[in-house]
């Protein structure tokens, strides 16, 4: 590890050990992800990334055989053995943590206690339910994008200039504020739900509906 440099962004870390994810730390937004890397002259190295809420912005700690080398605000490349480690948080939670290589990238092993280790350990044991858990959350974002889009294109077009370019537009749907929020809900479960999957799409994910 020594002789990995580390971008300006990357602070250099001061050796403390690792803790052990707790059960109430689900709550605090703190996430931790394992990765071996086999190193070229034999052995491994292993590395954990333990992501945690800081003073202004969430802060990726990276320690290797349980001691910190290294910590850098999000979004975070930070250099390994053969390759970075990308992090990268989306509106609901990570949506990205991956290995990346000269040929190819991989999601890092998250710990069975955290979230995204509860979420991935319930797709290995009950894969069908699952299944149905993420076309759900897809179906809610999809159904809260479209009818918000309708919604915001009404006072959008009744500015002036783009009045008298396009015409008046009245939108088919006016939903009563109790079931906009509704919606809202729905869809922000729907994307923690692809959060803790580390699942992320520019259209359902990246416009925070």
């Amino acid at each position: 590890m020594s002789r990995i440099r580390f971008p300006r962004r990357v602070k250099p870390g001061d050796g403390r050990a690792l803790g052990r994810f707790r059960w109430w730390q689900l709550f605090t937004g703190r996430h931790l992800f394992y990765l071996d890397v086999d190193r070229p002259g034999g052995g491994r190295n292993h590395y954990a990334l333990d992501v945690r809420n800081g003073e202004d912005d969430k802060v990726a700690h990276l320690y290797l055989e349980s001691r910190q080398v290294a910590r850098s605000r999000l979004p975070a490349r930070i250099p390994v053995e053969g390759g970075v480690i990308e992090v990268a948080e989306g509106a609901a939670g990570l949506k990205r943590v991956h290995y990346v290589t000269a040929t190819g990238e991989s999601l890092l092993v998250p710990d069975p206690r955290s979230p995204v280790g509860r979420r991935m350990d319930f797709a290995r044991t009950h894969p069908v339910a699952s299944s149905r858990v993420g076309l759900v959350s897809v179906v809610v974002l999809l159904v809260g994008a479209v009818l918000n889009v309708l919604q915001l294109l009404e006072p959008i077009l009744q500015i002036p200039p783009i009045l008298e370019a396009v015409g008046r537009y009245e939108s088919p749907v006016h939903l009563p504020i109790w079931l906009n929020v509704t919606l809202g809900l729905l869809a922000a479960a729907g994307a923690t739900e692809r959060a803790l999957r580390i699942r992320y799409n520019w259209l359902l994910d990246g416009l925070g509906i």
